[in-house]
């Protein structure tokens, strides 16, 4: 078994004082490196082809004993909104087939100069609805030379557990994981340390935003949890995502605690009551998040108040570092 050390963040607070709101938003910077000398060291890459964005993340692995540490040496991401075509129009235009292609290409021309020991490329949601996703996958591999593979839901899903999250819960507990992404949320019920049951439902931030998820499919995924979640038992949320990261870093969690359901809804207010220009300007929010955080947000307040969560841990990890630790997974079996 694998055993991964924790990175540890060091906080500080930043006052945004305005007419709508002096809530405290907290900004998290990453501590130095300790210099350590492994017994040996693995490179990895992984690429995610999302909904919302197109990710490469260039991970080393860094082992002394039975221990590991996974430390992240760069992430590129490229605000390429697939979902914005392909669940509107059921295709990828033109223009973003170029703009993927395209970056897929520098991507790889990344990958031989990191030169890792194994990599591994996976889109989801968008590719796999989309009518011309097949076909743009094949001319990715052709023109990028990487192998593009278009996973299920369920895989997806396997991958992000890849990341040993199951070890790191509390046996007496009940965990919720939940997983926003741009076109699709994976929930998945964790108690005493092992998985019950998991299902993929078409929700997400960039379906949300384009008006495209009917209430009959709320109303799925909220019987889905109060039919599944597991009876006399504490259950917390894990939850997953770029719009979770962003909702951590603004909340008031530190040290690795877990964020408040109260806290979370109080951040969904203060969210709601800026326009987007102001989650720019004072949130320091990307564009391509900003307008979308707050449906990533109701998914995480409606899934949380089903459950009776009343409280969600963000261990900041998603599909590209699931992979990383599947493919180091693979390379210890096969030594």
């Amino acid at each position: 078994m694998v055993n991964c050390s924790p990175i540890s963040h060091e906080r500080t607070w930043v006052n945004l004082f305005t007419a709508k709101s002096s809530k405290k938003f907290r900004v998290t910077q990453r501590d130095p490196e300790v210099n350590w000398a492994p017994d040996s060291e693995q490179k990895y890459a992984a690429i995610d082809i999302g909904s919302n964005g197109v990710r490469l993340l260039l991970s080393k692995v860094l082992t002394t004993g039975e221990y590991c540490v996974f430390a992240k040496e760069s992430l590129v991401r490229m605000p390429i909104r697939l979902g914005a075509d392909v669940f509107r129009n059921g295709t990828i235009s033109p223009q973003k087939e170029e703009q993927l292609v395209s970056t897929l290409i520098a991507f790889s021309h990344l990958l031989k100069a990191y030169e890792p020991l194994d990599y591994r490329a996976c889109a989801t949601s968008a590719m796999r609805e989309a009518k011309n996703g097949d076909r743009i996958a094949a001319r990715i591999r052709e023109e990028s030379q990487l192998n593009l593979e278009i996973i299920n839901g369920g895989v997806e899903a396997e991958m992000i557990f890849a990341s040993h999250v199951a070890e790191t819960l509390h046996p007496d507990r009940g965990y919720l994981y939940i997983d926003v992404g741009g076109g699709s949320t994976e929930l998945t019920f964790f108690a005493r340390s092992e998985r019950l049951i998991s299902h993929s439902f078409p929700i997400g931030s960039v379906r949300l935003l384009n008006g495209q998820v009917t209430q009959d499919v709320w109303d799925d995924m909220q019987a889905w949890v109060m039919e599944h979640r597991p009876a006399d038992i504490q259950l917390s949320g894990i939850g997953s995502g770029g719009n979770m990261n962003k909702i951590l870093r603004l909340s008031s969690s530190k040290n690795d605690q877990p964020v408040s359901f109260t806290e979370l809804i109080e951040i969904d207010a203060s969210l709601n009551s800026y326009t987007i220009e102001e989650r720019i300007r004072l949130l320091h929010l990307r564009p391509d998040r900003a307008d979308v955080i707050v449906h990533a947000s109701k998914i995480f307040k409606s899934i949380m108040q089903w459950g009776d969560i009343d409280e969600i841990y963000v261990p900041q990890f998603g599909l590209a570092d699931g992979l990383v630790h599947h493919m180091h997974d693979e390379y210890v079996k096969n030594q």
